[in-house]
């Protein structure tokens, strides 16, 4: 299958790639036009690892599919990236990959491209408000909300009666559309608990616009969760919280663990998160942060590489959701990959076995 083929390519070319950063964000890929074209890459920022990664698997995938590529990085401001896209679409790019810093910030730029006749795939989040936006390629992400739930069921036993518990939710960005599908996911399981008294929410905090983070940002969460220790846990203790994200997991462990988590009888609680950021694979190891959903983000890049050459081509892409996401004006078509939760049991046979990390990145 192309889309393995493209994984590999991934895994033996993301090591070598040779990007060249510019100031604000920018960075190509060839020296010549090849006959495939030149594609459009607009990327959140490179401030997470998970978008490096990104970035870098989708121009090998679509260097591997005979394309030139244009990466740049939005560095989480959404008029930055209007710009960028705007400048991309100038150039006369033949497709544009976009991952959406503000996913309701696009369409007036996405006009534009339609005018040009540039099609354009929404990359693991969602674009909204516009028609312009020709397929989505993504995670499963209510299956991520449920990985983390149901890691939290099963580590505090609440199937077998046990409880009460403490536990405190944090949620994504709020211009994320994938914010909502990790938070519905999650309380789909755990909102029974809720509601019978065995899950406890100590800081009142329960509603989706309160426990969201701008820009999935570590520090702002890690602000969040000292406030809700300083007013609701001065005489309790926290005993899990469900964190949709690994950079939000450790903005909350530097919180708890200043605050004398994971030290003498104040251990610390479960805690989720997503990515499987290489921190966070470490913080894992370490018996810190409990768990991460594992997206390998190699297949997404495969995914929408070989998208990519299929609209280009004249040939149908592969979709294997009609229905699930519609982003206010139109029902998008969608190729969705499945997650994997990982933790200290499973890291290595997922994770290393996988060719993801290697034991050398996960000791040093």
């Amino acid at each position: 299958m192309r889309n393995r083929r493209a994984a590999l390519a991934t895994i033996a070319g993301a090591a070598s790639l040779a990007l060249t950063l510019s100031a604000c964000g920018e960075s190509t890929t060839g020296s010549a036009k090849k006959a495939g074209g030149t594609i459009g890459i607009a990327m959140p920022t490179e401030a997470s690892e998970r978008w490096l990664t990104d970035g870098k698997s989708v121009v090998s995938d679509l260097k591997a599919e005979g394309y030139q590529a244009k990466l740049l990085y939005g560095e989480d401001d959404p008029k930055t990236q209007v710009s960028q896209i705007e400048g991309l679409i100038k150039e006369g790019v033949d497709a544009l990959i976009i991952a959406a810093i503000d996913n309701r910030s696009l369409n007036g730029v996405l006009q534009q491209a339609a005018a040009a006749k540039i099609p354009v795939i929404s990359y693991d989040r969602l674009i909204l408000g516009t028609p312009n936006v020709d397929y989505y390629v993504s995670f499963d992400n209510e299956q991520v909300g449920r990985f983390q739930a149901r890691y939290i069921i099963d580590k505090l036993g609440l199937e077998k009666g046990k409880g009460p518990f403490n536990i405190e939710l944090f949620a994504g960005s709020p211009d994320d559309n994938n914010t909502k599908y990790f938070f519905d996911g999650a309380m789909h399981l755990l909102q029974p608990y809720l509601d019978n008294k065995q899950l406890v929410i100590r800081s009142g905090q329960t509603a989706l616009k309160q426990v969201t983070t701008l820009r999935w940002d570590g520090p702002t969460a890690k602000k969040r969760m000292e406030g809700i220790l300083s007013a609701s846990y001065s005489t309790k203790t926290v005993d899990a919280v469900l964190s949709p994200y690994d950079g939000i997991s450790i903005g909350v462990l530097k919180a708890l663990k200043e605050d004398g988590y994971g030290s003498g009888n104040k251990p610390l609680p479960i805690i989720t998160g997503q990515d499987a950021e290489l921190a966070s694979v470490k913080s894992i190891i370490k018996g810190e942060q409990s768990q991460t959903v594992y997206k390998d983000l190699r297949l997404l890049a495969g995914v929408a590489a070989e998208m990519v050459d299929d609209i280009l081509t004249g040939k149908t892409p592969k979709i294997n959701n009609r229905r699930a996401y519609n982003n206010g004006v139109k029902t998008v078509p969608s190729y969705l990959l499945q997650p994997t939760t990982v933790d200290k049991s499973n890291y290595e046979y997922v994770l290393v076995a996988g060719g993801y990390y290697t034991d050398a990145e996960l000791k040093s």
